[in-house]
């Protein structure tokens, strides 16, 4: 291994360390009660090294958003290979649910926990991620509505119909919102919501 390749791989190392510590840091304390000198004193390094790699605290939470919407985006990969539309929407919409229990904590950071705005706005490409992440969700209610399965004609306000349901669904289980239905019932029930979902939808909407 060269010398340039060996500091490149110990600069993505140290960035990998800056992000999970942040992340860490910003889910347990929240992100108001986290500074960037907490952040350097998780990983054991000055705030220097930290503004090496970061600007401030904000561009560290973009990041976050940024690895953590790919990671959704990706999770969406098997659709592709699903031939009809609503088979697709219905594929994608366990996959988002399973991407929540999978990865609780990135799904608190993408829409749960509380940060000033201009966290994120700090940057041009503001919810790039996000945008193309809801974009696939109405890419496949347009072939629904294109196919006829779905009958309203905006794939998006539909596709913002669709995302609701769903992500509320994740959002109260992992927010132990259904323990009210009892520990042994919940995660069937919400298995039988969203089925019950899908089927209204492919009765339709």
């Amino acid at each position: 291994m060269g010398i340039l390749e060996r500091k490149e791989r110990e600069r993505e190392e140290m960035r990998r360390l800056i992000l999970e510590a942040a992340q860490k840091l910003f889910l347990a304390n929240g992100y108001e009660k986290v500074s960037i000198r907490n952040i350097a004193d998780e990983i054991e390094y000055s705030p220097a090294t930290i503004y090496l790699y970061f600007k401030d605290k904000n561009e560290l939470f973009f990041a976050l958003h940024q690895q953590a919407f790919r990671k959704l985006i990706n999770e969406f990969a098997p659709i592709a290979h699903l031939q009809k539309p609503m088979d697709k929407l219905e594929e994608m919409g366990r996959l988002y649910i399973r991407f929540a229990f999978e990865n609780p904590e990135l799904f608190d950071l993408m829409f749960i926990m509380n940060a000033p705005m201009e966290a994120i706005e700090c940057r041009e490409d503001i919810w790039d991620d996000g945008h193309q992440a809801f974009h696939v969700l109405q890419n496949v209610v347009q072939e629904c509505i294109d196919s006829g399965a779905i009958k309203h004609p905006d794939a998006e306000r539909a596709g913002l119909l669709i995302w609701s349901m769903v992500h509320g669904l994740a959002a109260l289980f992992l927010r132990k919102r259904m323990m009210i239905f009892g520990e042994e019932r919940k995660k069937t029930l919400m298995d039988e919501a969203y089925d019950l979902f899908v089927q209204t939808i492919r009765k339709g909407l």
